[in-house]
């Protein structure tokens, strides 16, 4: 007879699990703190003067400064290698030499002598007693690009001035929170001069683009107005190929063939002085100008005989281009400062 089974015994219990310390709480989340961050905008001054004497009162500011430098440290020798100084920009330097050599970067000369000093500076290639119309004219449109210059130029250096105060300002509250050092302080001001330079460049380049404009223009107008008129140019080739001899014009002769020409006393003057030198370097190339003057006043003179007589000119007579023998064309006999003079 089988003997009864053995009762089972029970199965031994599990242990309990262990539960983790008890830590500080939760801080809040990543999202609450950009929310909050980004409703400081919406404060009023009023209670961002409130946080901030909150802030700087709080017993744990010290240490929350002693960190902030600690982190400086080790972030800083990353920036070490930047450039501090920027080399001068050599566009703006061509610019500003420009800008001086027309006379728009320094303020309009006023007073003695001002008008005739502008108009020997800026009036390309022209003359001081011609066409002094056009000279005031160009005069009066330089200087009106020169007070926009001026205006717009005081205009950016305020703007200018104004951003940098604020930015130093700035950085000077700031580091009574985090490290700012002066030295950081002045490459953040030369940062922005260098960003306000792009619009001082371009400030430069329209006017010098409107100064060049302006010359263009001018010079233009001058070449189109270059060339004397015919009767004025028959006039003066008459004269001197009659007085080859001698072609050195008097005062009161000039101010004749100025009269007949309807030019200027200052153009006759020039124009003897260039007729002078082209001739004596080249006396063949106008045997032909010569003939055609002399036998035009020859004729002419046979027309006159008969009213009153001529006197004999050196030109009548006598072969074309030539001179009668044994005078010379260019007489040294004068003084050498006159004949400077006159040429």
């Amino acid at each position: 007879m089988d003997s009864p089974p053995s009762p089972q015994r029970p199965a031994p219990p599990l242990p309990a699990l262990r539960r983790p310390p008890p830590g500080p709480p939760p801080g809040p989340d990543t999202g609450e703190v950009l929310q909050q961050i980004m409703a400081i905008t919406d404060q009023s001054l009023e209670e961002a003067q409130a946080r901030k004497h909150a802030l700087n009162c709080h017993r744990m500011k010290p240490a929350l400064f002693s960190v902030l430098c600690e982190i400086k440290e080790k972030t800083g020798l990353s920036i070490h290698g930047i450039q501090e100084e920027c080399p001068p920009n050599a566009q703006l330097m061509r610019l500003d030499n420009m800008l001086l050599a027309e006379g728009v970067s320094r303020p309009e000369r006023r007073g003695r002598g001002g008008p005739v000093a502008a108009a020997n500076t800026a009036t390309p290639g022209g003359c001081s007693n011609d066409n002094s119309l056009e000279h005031s004219d160009y005069r009066a449109k330089l200087s009106q690009i020169r007070q926009i210059y001026h205006s717009e130029l005081e205009k950016y250096e305020q703007a200018c001035h104004e951003f940098t105060t604020h930015v130093t300002n700035l950085l000077r509250e700031q580091s009574r929170m985090r490290p700012v050092s002066p030295k950081e302080i002045e490459r953040m001001v030369s940062v922005i001069h260098g960003k306000f330079s792009a619009i001082q460049m371009q400030l430069k380049q329209s006017t010098c683009e409107a100064v060049m404009t302006l010359r263009s223009r001018f010079l233009d107008a001058r070449r189109k107005r270059r060339n004397f008129s015919k009767r004025a140019t028959e006039v003066l080739n008459e004269y001197f190929y009659s007085h080859l001899n001698n072609p050195y014009p008097s005062e009161e002769a000039k101010e004749g063939l100025a009269r007949k020409g309807g030019i200027t006393v200052s153009q006759v003057s020039n124009w003897f002085g260039n007729k002078r030198i082209r001739y004596k370097k080249n006396m063949g190339k106008f045997q032909e100008e010569a003939t055609i003057y002399t036998t035009k006043m020859a004729v002419g003179g046979l027309g006159s005989q008969a009213s009153c007589p001529s006197t004999p000119s050196s030109g009548q007579g006598q072969p074309a281009g030539s001179h009668p023998p044994g005078v010379d064309l260019f007489p040294l006999r004068r003084p050498r400062e006159h004949q400077l003079r006159c040429i």
